[in-house]
């Protein structure tokens, strides 16, 4: 299986700092009290996305006595989701580890959160504009690249190709900008020949990509944020008789399926055990900023200590060779 290793930007390595604040305050200090409680605060809460993301969640709650709470909307709807927010911060938990749909309508919310005592992480999606304490992802950026140089690689340099979009979720915006923005500059001769909001909708996927296959006949890859619009386009493909390399962010049981059988290219996951666990123990190290001394102006200016504006918690590419390492129901067997 290859891998896109880890790496940390405008922070110090999670590691380094455990090993900072056990050397200073004792490994007794990298612990929970009775009943101290972080909770993961999601969109679409019923999405197999955040099975692994919580598992690490759980696992490194454990490892240091806390206790660990899932919680979200079963919608996509933000003020369904700021609502479940406003509901967990009522039971005034250590932390929050959370997914926001949308980045400035959670300003307020994670703001107030901040102020109230509670520490705030957010993965895979952000809001920058918050005071957030840290913020764990893979890297949106090098997703796109990575999959630009794939799609190129299986249909050349002068081929036509699409994208499908969830405008308004900061990591989906970025990765399919991203890629549009390197291929410009990379692959002048490639074509973007469509170019559609499907907001992570299998059906809309189908539509908008049954229309694309309708009016581009040279068609040749498509390149897609998140996977429930994936499952879509590979629909309409195979509706229409038609290959296409395929490449999407994240996956789903649905989208591994259809790589195992060869009809998506590839997908490029986040390591979503890595970001959950780390996701904790930021979160856990937001709430105990008493156990770092960073060697800034932190007393001065009044500001958490623990401040790690990006993480990058790596992705796996995902292919048919691999594609049995991915199976959900497998990597929960004897879990609970």
């Amino acid at each position: 299986m290859r891998s896109i290793s880890k790496t940390i930007r405008n922070g110090v390595a999670a590691a380094a700092l455990l090993g900072a604040s056990a050397s200073m305050s004792g490994a007794a200090g990298l612990a929970c009290a009775p009943g101290e409680t972080y909770v993961m605060n999601v969109m679409v809460s019923a999405h197999p996305y955040w099975v692994p993301v919580f598992e690490g969640f759980k696992q490194a709650a454990r490892a240091l006595g806390c206790e660990a709470v899932f919680s979200g909307t079963p919608d996509y709807d933000i003020t369904k989701q700021i609502a479940s927010f406003e509901q967990v911060l009522v039971k005034q938990p250590a932390g929050i580890l959370l997914h926001p749909m949308q980045a400035d309508p959670f300003i307020e919310p994670i703001n107030r959160a901040i102020e109230a005592g509670v520490s705030v992480t957010t993965f895979a999606a952000d809001s920058p504009r918050s005071k957030r304490t840290a913020y764990i992802t893979s890297d949106n950026v090098a997703e796109a690249r990575f999959a630009a140089e794939e799609i190129v690689k299986a249909v050349g340099d002068s081929a036509e190709y699409g994208v499908l979009e969830n405008p308004g979720q900061s990591n989906h915006d970025l990765r399919v900008t991203a890629l549009i923005d390197y291929m410009q500059a990379s692959y002048p001769k490639m074509k973007l020949v469509g170019r559609q909001a499907t907001n992570q909708d299998p059906n809309a996927a189908f539509i908008a990509v049954s229309a694309m296959l309708q009016a581009n006949p040279n068609l040749a890859a498509l390149w897609i944020p998140e996977s429930g619009s994936a499952e879509g386009a590979v629909a309409a493909a195979k509706a229409a008789g038609r290959r296409l390399v395929i490449i999407h962010a994240d996956i789903s049981p649905t989208t591994l399926a259809e790589i195992r059988a060869g009809n998506i290219h590839m997908a490029l996951n986040p390591n979503q055990g890595i970001q959950g666990f780390i996701g904790f123990m930021n979160t856990f190290l937001g709430a105990h900023s008493d156990l770092i001394d960073p060697f800034n102006d932190w007393k001065i200016s009044g500001f958490n200590p623990m401040q790690i504006p990006f993480v990058d918690n790596g992705f796996a590419v995902i292919t048919k060779a691999n594609a049995d390492a991915f199976v959900l129901e497998d990597y929960m067997k004897g879990r609970n």
